[in-house]
């Protein structure tokens, strides 16, 4: 009995390394043949143009826009007027154009903003 086990060990060893072989070869086949990525589309539902509403014209216009165009104008008015809170730069401060669309919020950080904003989009 004790003979039988050392052979089935064995053999079981013995197949360990051929599929450690097998599986060289082939990871070396992969790394040649580099697979080329295709350019990610964008979603059409974010270049929709949407209406901004009468509290939100002020600050990126009245025109009919994409919503990455008008997340585009909102951080060029934010900068431009310093808004950005200089300590913790996640919060952005509220002027008397924003705060209507912030909902009479102070300041609001910049991932509630574009949930706050979005309402103000028809």
């Amino acid at each position: 009995m004790a003979t039988a086990k050392k052979k089935a060990a064995g053999k079981k060893g013995a197949g360990k390394k051929a599929a450690a072989k097998k599986g060289a070869g082939k990871k070396a086949a992969a790394k040649k043949a580099p697979a080329k990525k295709a350019k990610r589309a964008p979603n059409p539902a974010f270049m929709r143009a949407m209406t901004p509403s009468a509290q939100l014209a002020p600050v990126v216009g009245s025109n009919p826009m994409p919503r990455t165009e008008v997340t585009k104008k909102l951080w060029q008015y934010i900068k431009k007027n310093g808004l950005q809170d200089a300590k913790n730069r996640r919060m952005i401060n509220a002027d008397d154009k924003l705060k209507p669309v912030f909902g009479g919020k102070g300041q609001v950080s910049m991932f509630d903003m574009t949930k706050l904003v979005n309402k103000h989009l028809k």
